[in-house]
C-alpha cells in the first residue's frame, strides 16, 4: 500500500479516537441536568418524628421550630418530644471519617443512646439550620469543639458537665442543701483511651467530689427544676458512684416535672416517680436472682443557663455567624 492509502486507512481510527476523547471531555453530548425536585412541604415533614426524617428534612425542621417556638426551654422540650419512640442503641457514635479508630459516625438521627439524645436535642434547639446543628453538636460533644476520641467528653461528671458550663450549671449541691450527700470520683483518661479506644494519650489522673440529690429527696425539690435542665442519674455499686444515665427535664400538662430520656427500648417521657419505681423493681429482681447490679442513689441536676453565649470552636467558625460570635 502506498503512503496515501496508508494515511486514508489510519484516518478513521484516529478520528474515532479523537471523537471518543471529545465525548469524555466535552459537554455537548451531556444530557441536561434533571430539574431539582420540589421541596417537601413543611406540613408533611412535621407529621414525622425526627428519627424518621432525612437530614434534609431534619434541617428544615430545625429552621422551622426555631421560629415556631422562640422560647429555648420550650423548644428543647418540643424537639425532645419529637423524638419519642426513637429506638435505643448503645455506643452508636464515633469520629468516623474524621478519625478511623472505629467506623462509627459523628451523628445519628434514627437511633440514640442517652447522651446522644440529649446532645442532639440541645444542638437542634440552639441552631437554625442543619449546618449549624452539626457544628453545635460537635461543640457540645468535644472539648472546645475539637473532634477526636481523646477530646470527646467521655465522663459525664468530669468531662461533659465541665466542658459545657456555658450551657448548663450544676445546681445539685444547692438543691440537696448543706447536708446533701457527695461522692469522690477519680478518672484515668490515659488508661481509658488506651484500653477502650487503642489511643495513646498522656493525661494526668484527676479526682473530684460530686454533689447529688438523693432519690428520696427528689419529690421535695422537683418544683425547683426547670424545663430544659440536664439530668444525671447517679448509680452505685460496691461503694462506687457514677452517672450511669442522662436525660432532660420537661413539664407535664399539669406542670409536673417529667424525665425525658433515651433508654431501652426507645425514647420515653415519664415522671421521676415512675423512673424511681422502675429502678426499685429492677433492683428487687437482681436481689432475687442473686445479681450484684447497680442501684439508684439519686440525681445530679444541671440548670440550663438563662443567658447562653456559645463559645467559638476550633478549628472552624459557627456557620451563618460572624467570626468570633
Amino acid at each position: 500500500m502506498h503512503a496515501a492509502g496508508l494515511r486514508l486507512s489510519i484516518l478513521p481510527a484516529a478520528l474515532s479516537a479523537a471523537l471518543l476523547l471529545a465525548g469524555c471531555a466535552g459537554t455537548a453530548t451531556r444530557p441536561a441536568p434533571a430539574a431539582a425536585p420540589a421541596p417537601v412541604p413543611i406540613e408533611t415533614i412535621l407529621q414525622k418524628q425526627v428519627y424518621q426524617m432525612t437530614p434534609v428534612e431534619a434541617g428544615r425542621y430545625v429552621s422551622w421550630v426555631h421560629t415556631a417556638e422562640p422560647d429555648l426551654r420550650k423548644r428543647i422540650a418540643a424537639i425532645g418530644r419529637k423524638n419519642i419512640g426513637q429506638p435505643y442503641r448503645l455506643n452508636l457514635l464515633g469520629e468516623f471519617p474524621y478519625q478511623v479508630h472505629d467506623d462509627l459516625p459523628l451523628f445519628s438521627l434514627d437511633h440514640s443512646d442517652c447522651v446522644v439524645f440529649a446532645e442532639h436535642t440541645y444542638a437542634m434547639a440552639l441552631s437554625q439550620s442543619w449546618e449549624e446543628f452539626f457544628w453545635m453538636l460537635q461543640r457540645i460533644r468535644y472539648r472546645d469543639g475539637v473532634i477526636g476520641v481523646a477530646t470527646r467528653n467521655h465522663y459525664t461528671e468530669m468531662d461533659w458537665n465541665v466542658a459545657n458550663r456555658w450551657l448548663v450549671t450544676d445546681v445539685s449541691a444547692e438543691l440537696a442543701g448543706p447536708a446533701g450527700p457527695t461522692y469522690a470520683m477519680t478518672i484515668d483518661r490515659t488508661r481509658f483511651l488506651r484500653t477502650r479506644h487503642h489511643t495513646a494519650a498522656d493525661i494526668p489522673v484527676e479526682s473530684s467530689r460530686q454533689a447529688y440529690v438523693p432519690k428520696e429527696q427528689v419529690a421535695a425539690i422537683a418544683g425547683q427544676l426547670r424545663e430544659g435542665d440536664f439530668v444525671n442519674v447517679i448509680s452505685t455499686r460496691d461503694g462506687e458512684y457514677w452517672a450511669s444515665h442522662v436525660g432532660l427535664v420537661v413539664l407535664g400538662p399539669d406542670g409536673q416535672r417529667h424525665f425525658l430520656h433515651s433508654s431501652e427500648p426507645q425514647v420515653r417521657e415519664e415522671t421521676f416517680e415512675s423512673f424511681i419505681a422502675r429502678a426499685a423493681a429492677r433492683e428487687e429482681r437482681n436481689r432475687l436472682e442473686g445479681k450484684n447490679g447497680q442501684k439508684l442513689a439519686g440525681f445530679k441536676f444541671l440548670r440550663l443557663n438563662d443567658d447562653i453565649v456559645v463559645p467559638p470552636m476550633a478549628p472552624q467558625p459557627r456557620p451563618g455567624r460572624p467570626a468570633g460570635a
